[in-house]
């Protein structure tokens, strides 16, 4: 039984790392004086940076219960929500406040972390599009795969980055140790795919 549960487990503890600041995001007082679509634009962000944690997690084969081709299957279709999230993340805070967007996208922002998120975003949208083309690419596995989590592990930085020096709805401490679990998985996503191969592999 308790081999059973174990792999329940941690997903579920994953999910509530993941999805727990959301949750707590839900009750902040500063809703009340936001618009609809800002609040639909930050909790989509939210839930990106939720997805960030469970990614490398998966890339690096740690989530246990699944074989390797349903694996690779979440972690893709995580990939697509990901990029959808940050997406809606971009289009909603442009809806709000086109100029604060525009200065933004143009790096002319007077916030590093508007800068940070701006190249997050654009290194997740070329992760993901790697992703989806590294068949037609005709990469070998081992550098496609370096390049992809490589990619994957600058927009989690970059996304750290941006995401700690905002004060909004999220709450401090649930912020903190999200963040702090999405660097240090990948960190070990790092350690998985970049670690030298003996020649025998």
């Amino acid at each position: 039984m308790h081999g059973k549960l174990r792999p329940a487990l941690i997903w579920a503890i994953v999910l509530l790392a993941g999805l727990g600041p959301l949750v707590i995001a839900v009750q902040s007082p500063l809703l009340a004086w936001r618009q609809g679509i800002y609040i639909l634009a930050g909790f989509a962000g939210i839930l990106g940076l939720g997805l960030l944690l469970l990614q490398p997690l998966l890339a690096a084969g740690l989530m246990p219960g699944l074989a390797a081709p349903r694996w690779r299957w979440v972690h893709r279709l995580g990939g697509i929500a990901l990029t959808c999230c940050i997406a809606l993340h971009v289009i909603g805070l442009w809806v709000t406040s086109p100029p604060d967007m525009v200065d933004a996208l143009l790096f002319r922002a007077p916030t590093w972390f508007s800068v940070w998120g701006v190249l997050a975003m654009w290194l997740a949208f070329g992760a993901a599009g790697f992703g989806l083309m590294h068949r037609s690419l005709h990469i070998p596995p081992r550098i496609w795969r370096r390049a992809h989590g490589g990619l994957g592990i600058a927009v989690a930085a970059l996304t750290v980055a941006h995401v700690v020096p905002i004060d909004g709805t999220m709450e401090l401490y649930s912020k903190w140790a999200l963040c702090g679990l999405i660097v240090l998985a990948s960190l070990h996503l790092a350690r998985h795919i970049f670690r030298p191969r003996n020649k025998s592999q």
